[in-house]
């Protein structure tokens, strides 16, 4: 229950939710607060907007992704390939008959497979209940790997970690190539090491180099989700710091 009031307070108070609440609250404000209100609408939406260009969502991008590109013969020593989940998934895909990983999540998946197919290492998926099971399902249907261990019981990174952990390490597992989203990497990383396991970085989605010209100034939903995916990992950081520091982590 605590786990899901986290996760309600958290998309409430990141971006789009937190700036249009922002704006709602200024327009209500008009009467008795005129400046006020005015402030907070203008602060609202205008966030929402620059948020939603390339030019800010790439900085703010940039500033998340800690990892550089996985170096393959840094994953010689690796005894495991650990791809995390919570990048969306179909209970059902028609399509497929079964479930299914939509986009973000299969691009963890397709890297980790290609990374798979280059090192011949076991992998380990993590997510929640019908997330594990888009991301075996998926793995086994368009890759042709099927997963030595899965975990789908970790509602957010610190269970990813712990209960990965104690799955590999039951096997004797020391070391492991971790595939995430690049910006979600250094909260996973951290997370990771503080489980007990030596970590190789294998970040996927990697913001590219971007021509700026008059489409960089206008806002798209593509701007908008990186820019939020973004921010939510630059304050999850610090957080994380803060639960670990004060011994308020679950066991």
């Amino acid at each position: 229950m605590l786990l899901r009031l986290k996760t309600v307070l958290k998309t409430l108070i990141l971006p789009p939710a937190g700036p249009l609440l922002l704006a709602i609250v200024g327009v209500f404000l008009m009467k008795r607060r005129p400046r006020l209100g005015r402030a907070c609408v203008m602060v609202g939406l205008g966030s929402l907007w620059l948020l939603g260009t390339p030019l800010v969502s790439d900085a703010i991008t940039r500033r998340s992704e800690y990892y550089p590109p996985l170096d393959l013969h840094a994953a010689a020593s690796a005894q495991a390939i650990v791809i995390l989940g919570g990048g969306g998934q179909r209970g059902f895909a028609p399509e497929y008959g079964g479930p299914a990983a939509e986009p973000y999540l299969l691009e963890r998946l397709s890297y980790g497979a290609y990374v798979a197919g280059k090192t011949g290492l076991p992998v380990l998926v993590t997510g929640f209940e019908i997330e594990a099971a888009a991301m075996r399902a998926t793995l086994q249907r368009n890759f042709g790997i099927e997963p030595r261990w899965i975990d789908a019981k970790a509602y957010d990174t610190f269970e990813n970690a712990r209960n990965s952990v104690q799955l590999l390490k039951a096997d004797g597992v020391q070391r492991i190539v971790l595939v995430t989203r690049a910006s979600h990497m250094r909260r996973s990383v951290a997370e990771f090491k503080a489980a007990g396991v030596e970590v190789v970085p294998a970040p996927v989605g990697m913001l590219g180099v971007r021509e700026l010209n008059v489409m960089t100034f206008l806002p798209n939903p593509d701007a908008l989700l990186r820019a939020c995916t973004s921010l939510n990992e630059l304050l999850g950081e610090p957080m994380r710091v803060f639960l670990a520091e004060a011994h308020l982590r679950r066991q």
